[in-house]
């Protein structure tokens, strides 16, 4: 699930090479935390948090296959 994140923030991003997403595992929860450059941070945001949203929407989905919460957060 890291790799299909990393897939969807790379692809918002001009800067690459300042992704960084952590994974933090507990029993049914996982959380992973996302790192972009400080100028990318509205385009993973969005209007008004429409796309960071919708990357959290697909995140939670592929979790539910899995039985697994999935918590997505942002942070400059």
């Amino acid at each position: 699930m890291k790799e299909i994140l990393e897939s969807m923030i790379t692809n918002l991003v001009d800067n690459t090479q300042a992704v960084s997403i952590t994974e933090k595992q507990e029993e049914k929860t996982v959380t992973y935390t996302v790192k972009v450059a400080q100028e990318d941070m509205g385009k993973v945001i969005g209007k008004q948090g429409r796309i960071a949203k919708a990357i959290r929407t697909v995140m939670k989905s592929l979790g539910a296959k899995e039985h697994k919460r999935i918590v997505v957060e942002f942070i400059d």
